[in-house]
């Protein structure tokens, strides 16, 4: 049977191995769990999460490629023996990812995916304040988006997003994947990566204060924090407040770890 083309415009890479697929289900340890997998297109990683033990709901956009999931698992489920009960674990639903209603999900749900690289940030930040309903998730991403949510201070990468990510999880690279691992291969490399949600250091309510400061000083990541943030609360103010937890006067954005942006939210929000 001829399987659907991939289409470039919604950024279809599908691995061609399932042992690639093994840093991921590793981490999320499944057996026995509910996971949402966000574009399981073929299902080489849905197998394996099957393998494993999960229940799979399977967000897929593309319609053809959700029917494929289903015929490509019934085969699948076949060879496993008792196909009846291979199939039952497995939910396809045809819906856009960035339409999750990530509240309403059951708890505990875990999450994976091989994620388009033009969506993958949106999906995540959209899930991780849902740390109550999502104890882990693992994804394959571009490995400089991989980059920049494990990022330490004082990096190139280190940013806003990686400030964001430590707020709600514990990220960890789980291992690498070269282009040719892909059908079709893309243009960039690959990273696993494995996110182990908690609670945010600051109540719901105040978190979203807290991360558009952030954001706007790293908005202007070349300039001082007394420059990027004067501009929001005033030079003199970010002056006392570098001043008063013994900061330089240059200190720059990239510099502060998360405990030092918490010390600082009090006087500069």
């Amino acid at each position: 049977m001829t399987r659907p083309r991939l289409k470039k415009a919604l950024g279809q890479h599908h691995l061609t191995r399932p042992e690639l697929c093994r840093p991921l289900v590793e981490f999320l340890t499944p057996s026995g769990e509910r996971v949402v997998e966000v574009g399981p297109g073929g299902g080489v990683l849905t197998g394996q999460l099957l393998d494993a033990g999960a229940r799979v709901w399977g967000v897929e956009l593309d319609l053809e490629w959700a029917w494929e999931l289903r015929r490509a698992l019934r085969t699948h489920a076949a060879r496993g023996g008792d196909a009846a009960q291979r199939r039952s674990p497995l939910q396809p639903l045809v819906m856009d990812a960035l339409d999750l209603p990530w509240a309403r999900l059951p708890a505990p749900t875990l999450v994976a995916g091989n994620l388009p690289y033009n969506v993958a940030t949106a999906i995540i930040t959209d899930l991780l304040p849902h740390w109550d309903r999502i104890p882990r998730a693992a994804f394959l991403l571009q490995k400089e988006v991989a980059e920049r949510l494990t990022a330490r201070p004082g990096t190139r990468d280190y940013g806003s997003l990686t400030v964001f990510v430590e707020c709600y999880a514990e990220a960890t690279i789980l291992g690498r994947v070269r282009p040719g691992s892909f059908r079709p291969p893309p243009k960039v490399e690959s990273a696993f990566v494995g996110l182990r949600l908690h609670a945010p250091p600051l109540p719901a309510g105040e978190m979203g204060s807290f991360l558009a400061r952030i954001r706007a000083a790293f908005g202007q990541k070349r300039k001082t924090l007394r420059n990027a943030l004067g501009r929001v609360v005033g030079s003199a103010r970010v002056e006392a407040a570098l001043q008063a937890l013994d900061l330089p006067p240059t200190t720059r954005a990239e510099e502060l770890p998360l405990d030092r942006w918490l010390a600082l939210w009090p006087l500069v929000r």
